[in-house]
């Protein structure tokens, strides 16, 4: 376990304990004292400011969340691995700090997608247009996580991504086939293409207005 492979910006106390908790992980230690669950809770925990917003990116494996992500952060998508636990990138858009979590969209990881619920200010979910098998699976998914009493009444941006290709479904389709699963809520449908990066900027700043706009109403 080398600790340049883990990136994340955040205090040298809390740091250790998440190298720690970890190393014992990966070790399965009987000293283990914060076990993963107890390290999302800490992470969740951390002092947020008004301006500062906690973003759930979801969507099924190989659908582009990091690819998103990193385009977003401008880095490198030459090596992208598939994502088995969480990742979270920081970036400020229109005065919003925003603290982004990637979850891996695998169907064994879904059922603990519940554990990153409490306080989220916002979801992204992230559909492979071109997916058109898993089309319905990917909208069942979502369905189960609107209905979820902690992500009640938060915008929710649907990135129609791989806009790219041929075989890709149009983004007006998208939008018009989970109009009744997001049915009273604020959503958007973008269309994207993380790997021409074309649609996030946009989609980002739709998030951000409809944050700002929650935010001022609720003063």
């Amino acid at each position: 376990l080398h600790l340049s492979s883990f990136r994340m910006s955040c205090p040298c106390s809390l740091f250790r304990v998440v190298f720690l908790s970890l190393f014992f992980v990966f070790f399965d230690s009987p000293l283990l004292v914060f076990n993963f669950r107890g390290l999302l809770s800490l992470l969740r925990k951390l002092k947020r400011s008004d301006d500062e917003a906690r973003i759930l990116v979801l969507g099924l494996d190989n659908a582009g969340k990091t690819t998103i992500l990193k385009k977003l952060s401008k880095e490198s998508i030459d090596t992208i691995m598939p994502t088995q636990g969480f990742n979270i990138k920081s970036m400020v858009s229109d005065g919003f700090k925003l603290n982004m979590w990637d979850i891996g969209g695998q169907k064994s990881i879904r059922p603990y997608w519940r554990n990153y619920f409490d306080n989220t200010d916002a979801l992204v979910y992230v559909v492979d247009s071109a997916d058109q098998e898993r089309f319905l699976e990917c909208q069942t998914e979502l369905a189960k996580l609107v209905a979820e009493d902690k992500m009640a009444g938060i915008p929710v941006l649907i990135f129609a991504n791989k806009q790219d290709l041929l075989s890709s479904k149009p983004a007006e389709e998208v939008a018009e086939e989970l109009n009744d699963t997001l049915e009273g809520r604020d959503f958007h449908v973008q269309a994207a293409s993380a790997k021409k990066d074309e649609g996030l900027s946009e989609g980002l700043e739709w998030l951000v207005q409809t944050m700002n706009q929650s935010k001022k109403a609720t003063k």
